[in-house]
């Protein structure tokens, strides 16, 4: 979840600066998780998954950066749309975690 929010002021200082000349564009990469760490495995097509993994139908080809003669190289639309998927992937993981707390507070018997 932290992630999300870093990426997402990230993103909107992308948008903050979409008319400053020679500003390029940034965006954090997505954190490598370790084998170790068991994770959620999409074993069926009907799965739900995280906005910004490869779904079904889903595209994360860029055909390629634009660039305004001023240098500026931010693009309000992939912009908003890399918002959009960082905010719905950071309310699934706020719904799971508050989900596994109900669950853990039911195995306790406090419900």
């Amino acid at each position: 979840m932290r992630w999300h929010e870093a990426r997402q002021a990230v993103l909107s200082e992308n948008v903050a600066n979409a008319a400053t000349p020679n500003f390029h564009a940034h965006d954090l990469a997505a954190p490598e998780l370790s084998n170790r760490i068991a994770g959620p495995v999409r074993t069926d097509v009907s799965h739900m998954t995280l906005a910004s993994s490869q779904g079904l139908g889903r595209s994360n080809a860029v055909d390629g950066f634009e660039r305004t003669p001023d240098g500026n190289t931010v693009t309000l639309e992939e912009q908003m749309m890399k918002a959009a998927q960082n905010q719905m992937d950071h309310q699934m993981a706020a719904m799971l975690y508050q989900k596994s707390l109900g669950l853990l507070r039911t195995a306790l018997g406090r419900r």
